[in-house]
């Protein structure tokens, strides 16, 4: 398998020989609008030779929903970044990581999540260069498919204890076998013992075969966290997700060793640095890095790597709209300590269509994409019509 895989990139950078690779461009800014609460950034990043690679940016400015203001500070920070490549090859990625890692680190999630979905786009064109997956430049693929688990917590409008149940019931008619939901939003009003109700309801709606986690958005003191997790202690929890927030290492530690419930966390941490004190102190049991905010694919497999050598899991942050999700697939292919994928499930009926062929989900699962790169190019007649 090794031999054959040498070989085919060895003949397809062959074919590049004394051609001129495609140069980059310039992007455009595709603002999504999904619902009221959810906008999608989409990242084109356009070539000399006409091919498009694709990247996401969404979620940089928190929990709440983009706003036209938001999208165009964004279309300020990809400027500062594309620029970096203006005029080079899209294979020149290492350039880019050098330059532009140190302007992300500095610059907050806005500037971290930018510089990822370039970078997400980079690895898009250099695939479709060398007319391989982009799974092939990290390794190639363990798997041909894995599972998601469905995050039902957008999805769900009704906030009360039925309304999570009834979403939860839904996905698990559709195929899932693990449920994620966020019940504590809007916490103080809405109460600690509100979503420790809502939580039980979705165990009681979907009995005890599937597998259920919560993600407490990072809203809990760490006396608060343990008396919520030692109440949910009958659910029997999956994980138990940033009780409090993942940069407050020492109070996770401290929660971890008081209850049962593994802890995950990590959504918004930047590169293998970032990573480092929850895997070094082991205070938690699975890291969520995501590919909009991580630093891209390359980051995420480097975070992989640091995770198993402390024998932590990964499941990818992605509560995003599908082109994370296609990029996200590409960088856990070949990834021995990642058994799961979160995907926004439910949020609106149109969203495979943004992508052709159409978003690669059937019955809970995600297919791994085979055409080269990432294998997607963009419905932009469907983008035009929800566009922010």
């Amino acid at each position: 398998m090794f031999s054959t895989r040498r070989a085919v990139l060895g003949m397809a950078a062959g074919t590049l020989l004394g051609q001129a690779k495609p140069r980059v461009k310039d992007y455009t800014l595709w603002p999504v609008r999904a619902t009221s609460r959810t906008v999608w950034l989409i990242v084109q990043l356009q070539t000399d030779s006409g091919i498009s690679g694709w990247g996401e940016a969404s979620d940089a400015f928190g929990f709440a929903s983009t706003s036209a203001a938001q999208a165009r500070e964004m279309q300020q920070q990809l400027a500062a970044f594309v620029a970096l490549m203006q005029g080079r090859s899209c294979l020149d990625i290492a350039h880019y990581r050098k330059m532009g890692e140190p302007l992300a680190r500095a610059g907050g999630l806005t500037a971290a999540t930018a510089y990822s979905a370039v970078e997400q786009a980079l690895w898009d064109l250099t695939g479709q260069t060398l007319g391989v997956p982009a799974y092939t430049l990290f390794g190639g693929p363990i798997r041909d498919q894995i599972p998601l688990y469905a995050n039902i917590n957008r999805a769900t409008t009704d906030r009360s204890p039925a309304g999570f149940a009834a979403s939860a019931r839904q996905a698990v008619a559709e195929g899932y076998r693990a449920l994620k939901a966020a019940p504590w939003d809007g916490y103080p009003k809405i109460t600690a013992d509100h979503g420790t109700a809502c939580t039980q309801a979705i165990r009681a709606a979907v009995g005890p075969a599937i597998e259920v986690m919560v993600d407490v958005h990072s809203n809990f003191t760490v006396e608060e966290a343990v008396r919520v997790a030692k109440q949910l202690e009958p659910v029997g929890l999956r994980w138990y997700e940033e009780p409090v927030a993942p940069a407050q290492v020492a109070e996770t530690v401290a929660i971890a060793r008081r209850i049962r419930q593994p802890i995950a966390g990590g959504e918004f941490l930047f590169g293998v640095h970032g990573f480092l004190p929850l895997c070094r102190e082991n205070a938690v049991a699975v890291i969520m890095p995501d590919v909009k905010h991580c630093g891209g694919l390359l980051a995420m497999t480097h975070i992989a790597a640091m995770a198993e050598a402390h024998g932590i899991s990964v499941a990818p942050h992605n509560p995003s709209g599908p082109v994370a999700t296609v990029a996200t697939l590409h960088a856990i292919a070949g990834l021995r300590n990642c058994e799961i994928l979160e995907l926004q499930w439910g949020e609106v009926g149109w969203r495979g269509e943004l992508l052709q062929p159409t978003e690669p989900i059937q019955a809970g699962k995600a297919e791994i994409p085979k055409r080269p790169g990432f294998g997607i190019s963009w419905n932009e007649r469907l983008a035009r019509k929800h566009r922010l």
